[in-house]
C-alpha cells in the first residue's frame, strides 16, 4: 500500500499517519519526493487502514500490486541516487537518477597490495569512478582460487587511502557484516546469494551501499523481491547490477539480458548497472557489451581489469589489459556516453621545466590539426591527378609504392606513436585516397555506358 501526502501536509499530519500504521503492527516507510511525501506500507491484512484516506493531509492511498513493495516505482515515483564512498556526502559518487555514467573497474580477485595500487591508479587515470575488486571468492570448484579475505579488505581500505576511490567487493558471510561496513563503501551480494535472505537481511543493517547482482537463474520479479528484503530490512540504497544469466547456450559464460535494464526501469526506482565482464566471460565482448549496456539506459558499468590477464588468478579471459581499458573508455566518450570529470587547470605560467602553458600547447595543437586536414587534402587531390594521368581502365594507386610507404611508417620510431600506431594512421589514409579515386572512376565509367 502507499499513502500519498497532499503537497500541503504538514509534518503532524504524516506522524499521525505513520502512528496509524504502526498501530496496526505494519511498517511505514517515509520517502521525500519532490514537492510531497510518499509513505510505503508493508505487513499483512492492509485492509485495516481503510481509513487513512480520511486523515488529514493525505491527498490518495493506492494498493500496490506487485509483490514487491519498496522497490516499486509505484512507491518511489522519482529514481533513486545512491551515494557511495565520502563519509560526509562531499565527495560520493552518485549512482542513478540520470547522472553521469559511472565506471567501476578493477580486478576480479585482489591478488597482492601492489597489483590492487596499480590497476586502481591505472582505471582511476582512465575515468573509472570506483574500484572493485574480490576478497572473497565463491567458485564453482573448491580447488580454484578463493580470494584472500579479511587480508583483502585491508588491501582494499588502504588503497582507498592512496587513490581516494570507494572501494566495493562481495561478502558472503552474514557475520562479515560489520568488518565490511569498516572497510568498505559498498557491499556486493553475488549472483549465488541473491537468494540468500539471511545475508540479504544482514546487509539490510549495514550503513553501506549494497550492490546485488542477478542470480543466473533468476527472473526479473525475484530479482526484485530479493532488493525488497534489503530495503525492508532498513536499507534503501540498493544497486541492481545484471551480470547475464544461465540459457542453452554455451558460447559465451552467460546470456547478458540486455533487455532488463529498460524493463527494470519501469517497474523500479533503483539504480541498475551492468557486468558485461560476468555477463560474457570473453574479453573481446566486453567493450561492446558494456557500450550496448549503457547505450539501453545503465547508469553504470562493471568491468573487470587485470595488470596481466593471462596471470591472474581467476576470470583473467573475461579481464581487459590496461591499454584495452583505456580504449574501451575513449570509446566510451566518443559516444558521448561518459563525460570527463571537471578538474582545477593548471596555473597558465610556463613551468620551471620550461614547458608552454596549457594554452599555448592546444593552440599549436589546433594549428597543427589544421595543417594535417590541410595536408590530407592535398594528398587525395594528387592521387587524383595520377588517376586521372594513367587513365581510367586500371587502377591509380600503385600497390608496391604503398607497400613502401607503409613500411617506412612501420620503421619510424622518431615519436611517441608505436610502429603499429604509425601504421594504422599511414594505411587509413591511403585507402581514404583510394576511395576518392574509386568514387571518380565510377562517375566516369558508368557515365560512358548512359
Amino acid at each position: 500500500m502507499i499513502v500519498v501526502m497532499s503537497a500541503t501536509a504538514t509534518a503532524q499530519d504524516i506522524a499521525v499517519v505513520q502512528n496509524k500504521i504502526k498501530e496496526q503492527d505494519l511498517e511505514a516507510f517515509v520517502s521525500n519526493g519532490q514537492g510531497r511525501v510518499v509513505i510505503g506500507v508493508v505487513g499483512l491484512n492492509l485492509e485495516r487502514l481503510t481509513s487513512l484516506s480520511s486523515l488529514e493531509g493525505v491527498a490518495q492511498v493506492i494498493r500496490v500490486s506487485s509483490p514487491y513493495k519498496l522497490t516499486s516505482i509505484e512507491h518511489h515515483h522519482e529514481r533513486t541516487r545512491v551515494l557511495i564512498g565520502g563519509e560526509t556526502g562531499a565527495n560520493a559518487v552518485p549512482v542513478g537518477l540520470n547522472d553521469d555514467l559511472v565506471v567501476i573497474a578493477g580486478p576480479c580477485g585482489i591478488e597482492s597490495p601492489e597489483m590492487l595500487l596499480d590497476t586502481a591508479r591505472w582505471v582511476q587515470h582512465q575515468g573509472a569512478r570506483a574500484l572493485r575488486g574480490g576478497a572473497f571468492k565463491p567458485r564453482t570448484s573448491p580447488y580454484a582460487f578463493q580470494g584472500f579475505g579479511l587480508a583483502a579488505l585491508e588491501m582494499l581500505a588502504q588503497t582507498r587511502e592512496e587513490t581516494g576511490l570507494p572501494v566495493i567487493s562481495e561478502i558472503t558471510d552474514p557475520a562479515h557484516v560489520e568488518i565490511f561496513d569498516s572497510h568498505l563503501d559498498v557491499l556486493q551480494i553475488g549472483s549465488r546469494n541473491m537468494h540468500n535472505f539471511v545475508l540479504l537481511k544482514a546487509v539490510g543493517q549495514s550503513r553501506r551501499p549494497v550492490l546485488l547482482k542477478r542470480g543466473f537463474g533468476a527472473t526479473i520479479e525475484e530479482w526484485l523481491m530479493a532488493a525488497e528484503y534489503v530495503l525492508s530490512s532498513g536499507n534503501s540504497n540498493v544497486i541492481l547490477c545484471e551480470r547475464g544469466i544461465r540459457t542453452f547456450e554455451t558460447a559465451t559464460r552467460n546470456t547478458l539480458d540486455l533487455s532488463a535494464v529498460p524493463l527494470l526501469r519501469s517497474k523500479t526506482h533503483l539504480p541498475i548497472v551492468v557486468d558485461p565482464s560476468h555477463g560474457t566471460g570473453q574479453r573481446d565482448l566486453v567493450g561492446p557489451m558494456a557500450l550496448a549496456g549503457a547505450a539501453v539506459g545503465a547508469d553504470g558499468l562493471l568491468i573487470e581489469v587485470h595488470p596481466d590477464p593471462p596471470t591472474a588468478l581467476s576470470d583473467g579471459d573475461q579481464s581487459l589489459n590496461f591499454p584495452e581499458f583505456g580504449t574501451f573508455m575513449d570509446e566510451l566518450r566518443r559516444m558521448h556516453l561518459l563525460r570527463d570529470r571537471p578538474v582545477s587547470q593548471p596555473s597558465n605560467a610556463t613551468s620551471g621545466n620550461g614547458i608552454a602553458p596549457i594554452d599555448e600547447l592546444r593552440e599549436q595543437i589546433d594549428d597543427s590539426d589544421q595543417n594535417l586536414l590541410s595536408l590530407i587534402q592535398a594528398r587525395a587531390q594528387l592521387a587524383l591527378q595520377v588517376q586521372r594521368q594513367k587513365g581510367y581502365n586500371g587502377h591509380g594507386h600503385d600497390v608496391n609504392r604503398e607497400r613502401q610507404l607503409l613500411e617506412r611508417a612501420a620503421a619510424d620510431g622518431s615519436g611517441p606513436l608505436s610502429p603499429q600506431e604509425m601504421e594504422t594512421v599511414f594505411g587509413a589514409i591511403m585507402r581514404s585516397s583510394r576511395a576518392a579515386q574509386r568514387r571518380e572512376a565510377q562517375d566516369v565509367v558508368i557515365g560512358r555506358h548512359e
